[in-house]
């Protein structure tokens, strides 16, 4: 049976394992059958079903092309939206040792060490000077 599937799988996406596209839909899915059992959400029932069967299809499907490039602009989305928070949780972390300001012509973000009082502060990438507290 195993050697079967492994022909049936030959030649098909999900033959190289399930990328992080069909992860990420199989999740949603999950989550939207938990919010469906509830009342408000009964409408939502069919949705999970709908990406049940649109991820098996990613899974089976022939056109490795297609399925990569649909996983490559997931990939750049979801990058976009994790590194959002991945950067918000790194200037938490510098402002307990900098001050980060924003130059005022080109909106560059500018490390200043805490404690040293007003300084002239020079942005690195236009050359604009202003003066800031720290």
């Amino acid at each position: 049976m195993k050697d079967k599937f492994i022909r049936f799988m030959q030649g098909r996406y999900g033959a190289y394992g399930t990328d992080k596209f069909t992860k990420f839909l199989l999740v949603v899915t999950l989550i939207l059958i938990v919010l469906s059992s509830f009342g408000p959400f009964r409408a939502l029932s069919i949705l999970p079903i709908i990406l049940l069967v649109y991820s098996y299809f990613r899974l089976f499907s022939r056109n490795i092309p297609r399925r990569y490039h649909e996983n490559e602009v997931y990939m750049k989305y979801a990058g976009r939206f994790t590194g959002f928070f991945r950067n918000f949780r790194y200037d938490l972390s510098q402002r307990k040792i900098y001050h980060i300001y924003r130059c005022p012509k080109c909106n560059q973000k500018i490390r200043i060490p805490r404690g040293k009082g007003k300084i002239m502060v020079h942005c690195p990438k236009c050359g604009t000077e202003f003066i800031k507290r720290s």
